[in-house]
């Protein structure tokens, strides 16, 4: 059977029926005893993903979500529930992950995979890792960190991309940023990159709070935080 691999669909997988896994025990801001217990496969849906034949303006609306010839994902699939939200996010998520983003694929990738980790929303995680962390150059030691390390470790070499872990840890620590670090990051991006940073995780907190709460189930063959140790 296939799996997800690094930014490539391999076909049909599967997954261990539950995994306990600890979150950023080495991170500076999370407790050794912070244990998230996730239900995978075995996981029902509180809001069941719509399944094909889908009504042709669904089937529209999901086609436009996706990349061509990619089957959409069963957060997707849980959205059109509610089409007129699925339409008025569509624009946003477009610029979130498009060429407007005022910071590059591999900062935006270091922003969403750490805030799903610290979520502890192993779906959207998953799918971003699965569909991203090649693209990105995030290798599977810098996936590891962001999933269960911190900033201070050895894989991350360029301060940009220590200070972007670290903002994330202080917004979802206190929602908000220090006066210290918000200086550090003004060496190094602008005010636009700035106000896009700090959306994208907050963007990423609400995908992660609607996909846990939902309880969507891990896509089959996609990688477990368990996976990445």
């Amino acid at each position: 059977m296939g799996t997800w691999s690094m930014g490539v669909w391999l076909g049909s997988g599967s997954c261990s029926e539950s995994e306990t896994y600890q979150v950023g025990s080495h991170g500076p801001n999370v407790s050794d005893s912070e244990i998230l217990e996730v239900t995978t496969m075995d996981q029902i849906p509180r809001i069941a993903p719509l399944e094909p034949p889908f009504e042709p303006a669904v089937e529209e609306q999901l086609r436009s979500m996706m990349p061509p010839g990619v089957a959409p994902i069963a957060l997707f699939r849980t959205f059109v529930r509610n089409r007129p939200m699925a339409e008025a996010m569509h624009p946003w998520g477009r610029h979130q992950l498009g060429r407007s983003l005022a910071v590059g694929l591999r900062e935006r990738e270091i922003v969403i995979d750490r805030t799903c980790a610290r979520c502890g929303c192993e779906y959207e995680w998953g799918v971003h890792v699965a569909f991203f962390a090649d693209r990105a150059a995030l290798d599977a030691t810098q996936v590891t960190s962001l999933t269960h390390g911190g900033p201070d470790d050895q894989c991350w070499v360029d301060e940009r991309e220590r200070l972007l872990i670290r903002m994330v840890d202080e917004l979802h620590d206190s929602s908000d940023v220090g006066d210290s670090l918000w200086r550090e990051l003004l060496g190094h991006y602008d005010e636009a990159q700035l106000l896009d940073l700090l959306l994208l995780c907050g963007w990423y907190h609400a995908i992660s709070f609607t996909a846990r709460a939902s309880r969507v189930a891990l896509e089959d063959g996609a990688p477990t935080f368990a996976s990445m140790r």
